[in-house]
């Protein structure tokens, strides 16, 4: 494709000849994208307007090769409406006076509606739709967009305010539509990225092209409803849609576990690079779908996975996966078992996969027969499974079975672990030599090898071919990397509101030793970092319901301190840490080391950390603490109790700490519902002390720990002593979850249940030891 932009004039120069085959899209029966240019007719001299009422003047008759260039500047409250006719060379046009210079804030969007458009170079920033999409492909129900683009534009964290309330950011209707070059980075309210619609007849066997996009972070939102592109929707996965999504980079992008959810048929999706993302790219729903030449790079991070088969005919061939951590339904490569008769919006058997030629490099699982239990019992059948090179390096199961799996012919594939489970029958098993080649992808040494595994000449996208040109991609965003300046802090009555509130995000405030009383909420809208100096302990008391309120933007270390609540007023719902009564959009983290932590019993429920609704801690880790004489919780992470599948903490860990006399559970964390499109929560609780504590609990039974629906479980090395017994309630899901090496004294055994399957409760139990209570 050659697209030329004229910077001068404002210009995008449209081919006339591909918008036969697409407005410059693929058309998805073809091996590789048609590529062609012409030269076409100049349009009129582009309209300047710099007002929303000049705007609206300008583009009330619109005529073919016409164009309305945006003043730069700031656009607030600005609901685009951009609707014409047209034609393939001559194309209406809506443009930035400078790419990146006009900044759509507030509530606004934009609708497009009509055909041969192109609009570029907007930035959609400090803001939220009024509607639900940012960009949407149609005007309204009835006037679509065709042949039409959008590129070079920028939405850029422009979230509605409750994380729950949902919308899409950009949502393709019509036919033959292009969106490229395009940098969407941010998202963390409910509501698929980039939804593919096909509700409507026009919408469906589509064209559509999304290509050469930049899809940036997108953090956890422990829910469902966080995929960065779904095309279709389970209603209507009954028809094509005939989309290309190719040569697009999804960069953290961990909204769930689907990154891409395919739910209609004969799309294709090929040629991206996936880097870090949480999940996989899931045929969910559609028939006759081709996953092809993509690359998969997990460098280790927890739950990175690859490709998920479900359905028939579908086709996956020459995709490479590294370093890619996901399990169970984010494998690297996951075939699935369905249901038999399966309605529409549960999992179809799959029949006649293809998989072909993918590599599978260090990288943890490969699952088949995946999901296999009393209702998803129909096994793949005339499958093939041929050609591939997996090479697992030290994962402990590479290649699990979860059912029958003789519906799948295995031929021609090269295996290379050390702990190989007979599951792949046919394989070729031993030792591969790999060499880096140019693209940065391991391949055999041997040339015999060459047609096993991903082509030898797959192109690995980097980050400068993606996205808009003028706008920066974020770096590594780790708590190192925003420290800035130490400031030091004398005892007093004030001095610690007075350096909190001078402080900037990063900076750290070193307590000497002393007692600090704080007379007001602190709130922690910047990261912050406080810490004693090491020689005497600081000692900080409050005056207030809570000492820090955690809000947009916050994240809290604490070390080598104390916390009394001594001084805390008698009021219901104290807490020493709490988030906003507003939903929070950004994920936070909340860290303590050698932390003291007592006489939290002015009432009868006075916790530690109240993490309330619309709120997701990232990280929340305790280790090296002291927590004793507090009447309420530790952690409640359990406000999420509408059984919707949300929660509130992704990994919570408390390590090498001792609780004595905590009336409520030490940690209560909940996740309900039977959604399974999350991964956590996460719960570490290892070398801890825990006496006389969890019994007396303001509501429900007495419990040390109490544990719904949390997914990753490891309780480890604990000693338990005179308090209640561990309650775990398995809800949904794989869980994984153990109870390994602990010693209860006088503590009754834990209490394990299932909500919802008919088996025994999921959890290891080993190595435990159970002691009465000595005269």
């Amino acid at each position: 494709m050659i697209d030329m932009y004229d910077a001068t004039r404002r210009l995008f120069l449209i081919p006339a000849a591909l918008a036969v085959i697409g407005l410059m899209g693929a058309v998805p029966d073809l091996a590789t994208s048609v590529r062609a240019a012409s030269v076409i007719e100049t349009p009129a001299k582009p309209r300047l307007v710099r007002s929303q009422d000049e705007y609206r003047e300008a583009v009330k008759n619109l005529a073919p090769g016409d164009a309305v260039t945006l003043a730069n500047g700031e656009w607030r409250d600005f609901e685009i409406v951009f609707t014409g006719q047209g034609e393939a060379n001559k194309p209406i046009t809506l443009a930035a006076e400078t790419p990146g210079k006009v900044v759509i804030t507030g509530k606004s969007n934009l609708r497009i509606g009509g055909s041969h458009l192109v609009v570029s170079g907007l930035v959609f920033r400090n803001g939220h739709s009024p509607t639900g999409e940012v960009i949407a492909f149609r005007r309204n129900k009835d006037e679509m967009a065709t042949d039409s683009r959008v590129t070079e534009v920028v939405i850029d964290h422009f979230n509605q305010p409750d994380r729950y309330q949902t919308d899409y950011w950009v949502a393709l209707d019509g036919r033959r539509n292009r969106f490229d070059h395009n940098h969407l980075v941010g998202k963390s309210n409910e509501g698929v990225t980039l939804a593919v619609r096909l509700d409507n007849e026009i919408s469906r066997e589509n064209g559509h092209r999304i290509d050469h996009n930049y899809f940036g972070p997108r953090p956890v939102l422990g829910s469902n409803g966080g995929e960065t592109i779904r095309v279709g929707v389970s209603t209507h996965s009954m028809f094509d849609s005939k989309t290309v999504i190719e040569d697009n980079v999804f960069d953290r992008c961990d909204g769930e576990v689907e990154i891409i959810s395919i739910k209609s048929g004969g799309n294709v999706v090929r040629g991206n690079l996936f880097l870090e993302s949480r999940g996989a790219v899931v045929l969910r729903h559609g028939d006759g779908n081709r996953i092809e030449g993509n690359v998969f790079k997990g460098n280790g991070k927890d739950h990175t996975g690859g490709i998920r088969v479900i359905n028939r005919s579908q086709v996956v061939r020459g995709n490479y996966m590294e370093g890619l951590k996901g399990t169970g339904f984010a494998s690297a490569l996951t075939i699935m078992n369905g249901v038999p008769n399966s309605p529409i919006n549960r999992y179809v058997q799959v029949e006649n996969a293809v998989v072909t030629n993918n590599s599978v490099i260090d990288s943890e699982r490969v699952t088949l027969a995946a999901g296999a239990d009393a209702e998803r019992s129909a096994s793949p059948i005339n499958s093939r499974f041929e050609g591939n090179l997996l090479v697992f390096g030290q994962a402990e199961r590479p290649i699990v079975s979860e059912g029958d799996i003789s519906g799948i012919a295995f031929a021609k594939n090269v295996v290379v672990s050390e702990r190989l489970v007979p599951a792949l029958a046919g394989a070729t098993r031993g030792s591969v030599a790999t060499t880096r080649a140019k693209n940065g992808l391991l391949y055999p040494a041997d040339p015999a090898m060459g047609a096993v595994g991903a082509p030898r000449d797959l192109k690995v996208l980097s980050l400068d071919e993606v996205g808009a040109s003028y706008y920066p991609k974020p770096a590594g965003d780790s708590d190192a990397s925003r420290t800035r300046k130490s400031i030091p802090v004398a005892p007093g009555e004030t001095t610690l509101d007075a350096a909190f509130a001078r402080a900037e995000s990063g900076d750290t405030l070193v307590l000497s030793g002393g007692r600090y009383v704080v007379d007001r909420t602190l709130s922690v809208d910047k990261a912050m970092i406080l810490r004693g100096d090491g020689t005497a302990r600081p000692v900080i008391s409050f005056t207030r319901s809570s000492l820090f309120e955690i809000g947009e933007g916050g994240d809290l270390q604490l070390t080598g301190l104390d916390i009394v609540g001594d001084d805390a007023p008698d009021v219901v719902g104290n807490a020493v840490i709490r988030t906003t009564t507003r939903p929070i959009l950004d994920n936070f983290v909340i860290g303590l080391d050698d932390v003291t932590v007592r006489n939290l019993t002015v009432n009868r429920a006075f916790d530690f950390i109240a993490l309330g609704k619309g709120s997701m801690a990232d990280r929340l880790k305790i280790t090296n603490s002291r927590f004793e004489n507090i009447s309420g919780k530790v952690v409640g992470a359990d406000s999420e109790n509408d059984n919707y599948g949300r929660y509130n903490a992704e990994y919570l860990s408390v390590t090498k700490s001792t609780f004595n006399g905590i009336g409520g559970p030490i940690v209560s964390l909940y996740r309900g519902g039977t959604d399974e499109s999350t991964f956590g929560p996460h719960f570490l609780f290892k070398d801890n002390t825990v006496v006389g504590s969890g019994h007396k609990a303001m509501t429900g039974e007495n419990t040390s720990l109490g544990l719904v629906g949390v997914q990753d479980v490891r309780i480890e090395g604990n000693r338990f002593e005179t308090s209640a017994p561990i309650r775990i309630v398995q809800t949904t899901g794989v869980p994984d979850s153990s109870i390994i090496n602990n010693t209860f004294r006088a503590t009754a055994p834990p209490v394990l249940s299932e909500a919802q399957a008919k088996v025994p409760p999921r959890v290891i139990m080993t190595g435990n030891t159970f002691e009465e209570k000595q005269p």
